[in-house]
């Protein structure tokens, strides 16, 4: 019975052919799902960067918005703000603050999905409430917060 004993341990060592297909089809599986949403992670941290510039010149204009009694064509410029805009260097096109909206927009480059960001204030009569409105393509791929 001891021989028998000893045979049937060799014979279990190691996996099967079929033991090892199985593990590798598993592996594929997860792989082919959460490589896709790796890249949208990533997409998402790159394009946060633009998020993260445009905040300084939003800050800037909130602030300029309330010093000019809620006047937009008196903070629509960086010289009127009296910042200088940083570019982002996930950005296709320069971080900029549109004339006459005070909207501060950018283009996100390819590595980071090339969507728009777009950021609008609106004042309240009394200049006590800046509400901004975002919208472009940003918001519709998921990758910034409204």
């Amino acid at each position: 019975m001891n021989i028998q004993n000893m045979n049937m341990k060799k014979a279990q060592q190691g996996f099967t052919l079929i033991e090892l297909m199985i593990v590798v089809a598993i592996i594929g599986i997860l792989a082919s799902i959460a490589i896709p949403a790796y890249q949208q992670y990533i997409t998402k941290a790159k394009f946060q960067d633009i998020v993260s510039a445009a905040a300084a010149v939003e800050t800037a204009v909130s602030m300029c918005l309330q010093e000019n009694a809620g006047v937009l064509a008196s903070c629509d410029t960086a010289t009127e703000l009296g910042i200088t805009i940083t570019n982002s260097k996930e950005a296709s096109t320069a971080l900029a603050v549109t004339t006459a909206t005070a909207a501060v927009t950018a283009t996100a480059a390819a590595s980071a999905g090339g969507y728009t960001y777009i950021n609008t204030p609106t004042a309240s009569a009394t200049a006590t409430q800046i509400v901004w409105t975002q919208s472009g393509s940003c918001l519709a791929a998921g990758v910034c917060k409204q």
